[in-house]
């Protein structure tokens, strides 16, 4: 059995190589959703699990809050994947992805900007350092 440092590697492989399939068929300009489908599909051809626009609860002292928000991509249960489609990638972005690895406990994601004309610099990994294996 893998470990999880093993999983991660492999799935991080996986997925910048899907966003850069992805990537070199659009190009950067659409909107962040036609990348999200496209992404869906691409993970799907290469086996991996997928699922998208995953509720985030918000919980304070144990009770419901909020679950307002929606992770774009949840890949394997274990990685989050949050899309933009934007001019530059802002410090939002970044809290925004840590917080969600955060409420969700999962070890870390990847940040991927498909507006980026220079694709290499559009994928961003963001790991949890308050993760705590179940």
């Amino acid at each position: 059995m893998m470990s999880l440092e093993d999983q991660l590697n492999a799935l991080s492989y996986e997925i910048r190589g899907a966003a850069m399939d992805v990537y070199n068929h659009f190009g950067p300009g659409l909107l962040e959703s036609i990348y999200e489908k496209a992404m869906i599909k691409e993970l799907q051809l290469r086996d991996i699990k997928v699922e998208s626009q995953v509720p985030v609860k918000v919980t304070y002292k144990g009770f419901t809050i909020s679950d307002d928000y929606r992770l774009d991509l949840l890949i394997e249960d274990i990685m989050i994947l949050e899309l933009k489609s934007v001019a530059e990638l802002l410090p939002l972005h970044y809290k925004q992805s840590r917080s969600y690895l955060r409420l969700l406990n999962k070890p870390m994601g990847w940040l991927i900007n498909f507006n980026e004309d220079d694709f290499a610099h559009g994928m961003v990994k963001v790991t949890n350092r308050y993760y705590r294996p179940d």
